[in-house]
């Protein structure tokens, strides 16, 4: 009875997961995990100290430094002064849309991407239809372009940084192995976004700005720039060390903490508590999975019949239906609680794939859900279709690299192979 009611809510779970949130109430995502911790606390399948073993601390407190560190350079103004290249450089929309798509790739690879997307995403949508652009165009390239830069590096998005955590994966290995196909697939969001949209991406003259909606800007500060910028540029020598990747996080977002004239409030307020709240959920309630003795035993059902994804065919049909169904990092949770101890080759694959398949379409990843939500707030509705004219092209093409590119570096096979005894 109790694997059967583990099972249960793990199912309802995860089609809460599929849907988004609970038709009939006002639930998303996180509330959902939530609701299936407290069942399982309610029901007595699941003690608080179970719930907090379950929970990887080292992947939560990397996440959360990460926030404070991108939380810097969002009220230092550096994100508002990129944004702003569309309000002073005089070059033409194919120079923009360059812009973005490099904007977008090089600060999601360091920087949490939602602070980056609730910052820069309203600015870069209003500055377009100021200058009398269509901003479709640049909203969908700052979206895959976030998700492509993200593939770069284990602290580019949640879901790499749970892999990072729990394989203790080498982070500038990661980068020589990740870094080429996040690239490509760079290169690929330009191209496809511009062939789409070169013809009829200016749509009139200047609008005027007092028709306009408000955004919120940070002025720049020189000063927290800088600050911020050594804090990251010690973060990643910090990489090179022993040093745990969560504690010499941790150390730098203590003393950005500790600042004269940012207060330590508003830092804190910028951190994406629901998402921190949704991953420790998942984590009990996957545990859970596992306390029960039914992660061993999926285990074992998979791998007898060879559909463990431990081949880059099977692998990446999992993160381009695991990323467009449940969310890369639900999915990735799950399998990585069933298969507990995967060999490097397939947590580097994993982390690539599921997040190059994000781009798929408009509910692929949250960077997507995030950038039209902040599109429709400012009067420019980013529609499912929209996106997937684009995101479905560079979503295969940059999977195909990746899987190229995976085979020929040997991280992979790239068809499923037995496992050997004990694994």
């Amino acid at each position: 009875m109790h694997a059967a009611i583990v099972l249960l809510v793990l199912i309802l779970t995860y089609f809460g997961m599929a849907a988004g949130r609970i038709a009939w109430l006002q639930v998303d995502r996180t509330g959902i995990a939530l609701l299936a911790v407290i069942a399982l606390l309610v029901t007595g399948q699941m003690t608080l100290d179970d719930f907090g073993t379950n929970v990887d601390m080292p992947t939560l407190a990397l996440m959360f430094a990460m926030m404070i560190i991108s939380a810097q350079f969002a009220e230092s103004g550096f994100i508002d002064l990129c944004a702003r290249t569309f309000t002073s450089t005089e070059h033409g929309t194919t120079v923009l849309l360059a812009l973005t798509v490099a904007i977008g790739g090089a600060l999601s690879a360091v920087l949490a991407n939602d602070i980056l997307i609730i910052t820069i995403a309203p600015l870069l949508i209003v500055g377009a239809r100021a200058r009398g652009f269509d901003p479709r165009p640049f909203a969908i390239a700052l979206a895959a372009s976030t998700n492509a830069g993200s593939a770069a590096t284990l602290i580019g998005n949640p879901q790499n940084i749970l892999v990072g955590e729990i394989g203790r994966l080498n982070f500038w290995r990661f980068i020589g192995i990740c870094g080429v196909p996040a690239l490509f697939s760079l290169a690929t969001v330009f191209t496809v976004v511009w062939l789409q949209w070169r013809r009829r991406i200016f749509v009139g003259g200047a609008s005027d700005p007092a028709g306009l909606p408000v955004v919120v800007s940070h002025p720049f500060d020189r000063n927290q720039t800088i600050k911020g910028a050594v804090a990251l540029a010690v973060l990643l020598l910090l990489f090179l060390t022993p040093v745990p990747r969560e504690l010499g996080a941790l150390a730098i977002a203590a003393v950005l903490l500790a600042n004269r004239k940012i207060t330590s409030r508003t830092m804190i307020a910028a951190v994406d508590w629901p998402l921190l709240l949704l991953v420790a959920c998942l984590f009990a309630v996957t545990g859970a999975l596992n306390q029960a003795g039914l992660a061993a035993k999926l285990f074992a059902f998979l791998g007898d019949h060879g559909l463990l994804p431990n081949g880059l065919v099977p692998l990446t049909l999992f993160s381009v239906f695991a990323s467009n169904a449940i969310g890369s990092l639900p999915g990735t949770m799950l399998l990585l609680q069933i298969w507990q101890t995967p060999p490097p080759g397939v947590l580097y694959s994993l982390a690539l794939l599921s997040t190059l398949s994000g781009n798929l379409l408009l509910s692929g990843s949250l960077t997507n859900v995030l950038i039209a939500e902040r599109a429709e707030r400012v009067g420019a509705r980013l529609g499912f279709v929209d996106h997937a004219r684009a995101g479905v092209p560079i979503a295969l093409i940059s999977l195909a690299f990746a899987v190229l590119w995976l085979a020929l570096t040997h991280r992979l096979p790239v068809l499923p192979t037995p496992l050997p005894v004990g694994q």
